[in-house]
């Protein structure tokens, strides 16, 4: 019997070698495997059948019965397209093909009774459908019920590929005897205990449901096993690594730290900051290495916790560094972090690629000599001249913009045992996420603000209201406060986005004459950037006209206003780190967020989101539950990389906790997996994962 993970899909009867390159290239299905979890992403109920008369040119899917009255052809070239009329007796609605027209021209007639199934929308204020399935009526395909329909690009669209050509080749594969013969994977009691339809009934009728409820079940079974698989790698590979990696023991808290806590911090840690450092001194004092993430939204004191946890270090006799993704943000640090350690007599260096040879060299013999005890920097501490005499603590700052092999350089620069890792992120990343993609690290969360700090006040505005926008940007420039406005820049659009920017810039400084404006966008050098950067930071600019280059790192207490210009362009994450640039002293801040006015429903939803919450966990689930886990800032090339065919992070935390229970209750039994179930499930798990990098012992 063949295996379906290494049988080429050019031999399943009906694709062959041409269109075995086209799945391989635009759909990465290379064997029969990939195919069979190839899962629909909806379902029709084929046996309804709409009408044109109340079609409203916004539906999803739509499917109709009836004949075309008339075909044209327009158009030359490129440009040719087959416009044909199509009535259901209840209306006529347009059909249009861009590709292939003399084929399809001689396909379909206006004698035969068709089936038409796709898209409908409104052009010219007329309905139409571009590039519909086309069927002729017959007793078996009106008769039909739910119907996977399965996501294909733009190349398959156009070497006329669809959804029904994917569901044949699957109905010929759940024929083979190998698919009807599927092993198991999951053991008899776990079946049991959680109610699960076996493998090969669920890999039918995932793609076959005989209605809802047996569809539901089939679901449920696949998301439960990819989940739990997910969960028991994860979860044996802690138990592992737990057992393997010894920390260096920070064993006392010492007059470094107490000298810091009792006469040089000017201000009371939140409840949140305390607790958090607990868990760090605990981590540090165990023996084992600390991994652990530390979550906190912008302005929540993160700084200052991995200060004191730095000073615990230096109490142990080690020493401690900083990294972070920008010079920006390092030299922030530096400022926020060298007048507190001077204040104890701990020396801080700053090292980045415009430090200076003969720096650099006053700063290596130092950091060799152990007399410099923090350095702080950005790429250019995993160098390999930077060597420390014995780095006890790695501070990772906005971690999921450092790659996951610059990170794992930490680890060179202690020969005896790595160095404890603290990885930091102002990006909130939703519990479900954190708990598989972060499965193998401790996390904690800095959940509550500093005394003081008000709510960032934030609005949704529209092109015709840009007066009024200008006008209370002025209100509060002359009370003293500063104004950041941003622009798109993306990547695609990077000669418009500039050119808008440009002219945004011009527009500005005519609005307001009288105040400076600075201007920032990435493609500047780094010297121009930092200077016009600077001038804001100083006051000297009272207005800054930005790209999202200042998402991270710019620190400006007197900012009072983020202006955010087409802010249905930027995620929600992102929208959120725009905002936290404000907010950042004792004065009420504002955000508003200038967008265009025909939004659609989810856009206009993604961004009233904005207006109704500052809470960083609750706009990450629902960025997660809008754009998908795959698209979250850093799940990339963060932990524990994996591709999920059917379950989602953001739907599924219910089965995600109930696989997770099921793999802790498992392994409580059988913590080697040496039974003969264990064995067997060990190396399924080498199956799915082996291709994919674990990286979760560097964070």
């Amino acid at each position: 019997m063949p295996d379906l993970r290494h049988t080429d899909i050019q031999y399943l009867h009906g694709v062959g070698p041409k269109r075995a390159e086209l799945l391989k290239k635009e759909l990465s299905i290379s064997t029969y495997y990939d195919l069979l979890y190839y899962f629909p992403f909806r379902y029709i109920d084929r046996s309804v059948i709409n009408h044109v008369n109340e079609l409203r040119g916004d539906e999803a899917v739509i499917q109709l019965k009836g004949r075309f009255l008339t075909f044209n052809t327009a158009g030359e070239g490129r440009k040719r397209r087959l416009q044909a009329l199509f009535t259901d007796g209840t209306g006529t609605i347009e059909v249009v093909w861009f590709n292939r027209v003399a084929s399809i021209q001689k396909t379909y007639n206006t004698n035969t009774q068709y089936l038409l199934f796709g898209k409908p929308s409104m052009f010219n204020n007329h309905l139409n459908i571009v590039h519909p399935e086309v069927d002729v009526v017959t007793t078996e395909n009106v008769a039909q019920g739910l119907t996977g329909v399965y996501n294909l690009t733009e190349v398959l669209r156009n070497r006329s590929f669809t959804s029904r050509a994917i569901h044949k080749l699957i109905v010929t594969l759940l024929e083979t005897p190998a698919v009807q013969h599927i092993d198991e994977t999951l053991p008899p009691e776990l079946m049991q205990r959680y109610h699960l339809m076996p493998l090969p009934d669920a890999l039918r009728n995932i793609h076959l449901p005989s209605d809802q409820q047996v569809l539901q079940r089939a679901q449920f079974r696949l998301k439960f096993e990819e989940l739990f698989f997910l969960e028991l790698n994860i979860l044996h590979y802690i138990k592992g690594s737990t057992r393997r990696l010894v920390g260096h023991v920070f064993s006392r808290v010492g007059a470094y730290f107490h000298d810091f806590y009792n006469n040089i911090l000017q201000f009371p840690l939140t409840g949140a900051q305390k607790r958090v450092i607990r868990e760090m001194r605990h981590d540090m004092g165990s023996g084992k290495q600390m991994n652990r993430l530390l979550q906190g939204d912008v302005g929540s004191g993160k700084t200052i916790v991995a200060f004191m946890t730095a000073l615990i270090a230096l109490d142990n006799g080690y020493q401690a560094c900083i990294m972070a993704p920008t010079e920006i943000l390092a030299g922030q640090h530096l400022e926020t972090i060298k007048p507190l350690a001077d204040a104890i007599g701990v020396k801080v260096a700053l090292l980045t690629g415009s430090t200076r040879k003969r720096e650099r060299d006053v700063i290596h013999e130092a950091l060799m000599n152990g007399e410099l005890q923090i350095l702080i920097g950005t790429h250019a501490l995993i160098e390999d001249t930077v060597q420390f005499r014995n780095l006890g603590l790695a501070v990772i700052d906005e971690q999921h913009r450092f790659g996951v092999a610059q990170r794992a350089r930490l680890w060179s620069k202690n020969r005896v045992a790595p160095p404890h890792v603290l990885v930091m992120t102002a990006t909130p990343i939703p519990r479900t996420l954190a708990m598989t993609v972060y499965g193998d690290l401790d996390v904690s969360v800095i959940d509550e603000l500093p005394p003081g700090r008000k709510p960032v006040t934030t609005v949704l505005r529209h092109e015709p209201d840009r007066f009024k926008m200008y006008q209370f940007v002025g209100s509060q420039l002359k009370q003293g406060r500063q104004a950041y406005i941003v622009y798109p820049l993306i990547e695609e659009n990077e000669k418009l986005d500039l050119h808008a920017l440009e002219q945004g810039y011009e527009q500005v400084r005519d609005v307001f004459p009288h105040y400076n404006v600075a201007m920032v966008h990435g493609r500047m050098k780094p010297a121009e950037k930092d200077h016009q950067m600077m001038l804001f930071a100083s006051g000297k600019a009272h207005i800054l006209v930005a790209t999202t280059v200042i998402e991270v790192g710019v620190n400006v207490p007197n900012a009072s206003v983020m202006v955010i210009e087409d802010a249905e362009r930027f995620g929600l994450s992102q929208l959120h780190q725009l905002r936290g640039r404000v907010g950042r002293g004792a004065d009420q801040s504002y955000c508003i967020l200038m967008a265009r006015s025909d939004l659609s429903r989810d856009t206009r939803h993604r961004l009233q989101v904005m207006t109704q919450t500052n809470d960083g966990f609750v706009v990450a689930e629902e960025d997660m539950k809008l754009r998908g886990p795959g698209d979250m800032e850093g799940t990339q090339q963060s932990g524990i990389a994996f591709n999920l065919h059917i379950a989602n992070l953001a739907q599924d935390g219910q089965i995600i906790q109930m696989a997770r229970n099921a793999a802790e209750d498992y392994l409580r039994d059988d913590p080697q997996m040496e039974s003969a179930w264990g064995r067997k499930m060990a190396a399924h798990i080498r199956e799915i994962f082996d291709k994919q990098t674990n990286w979760g012992l560097i964070s």
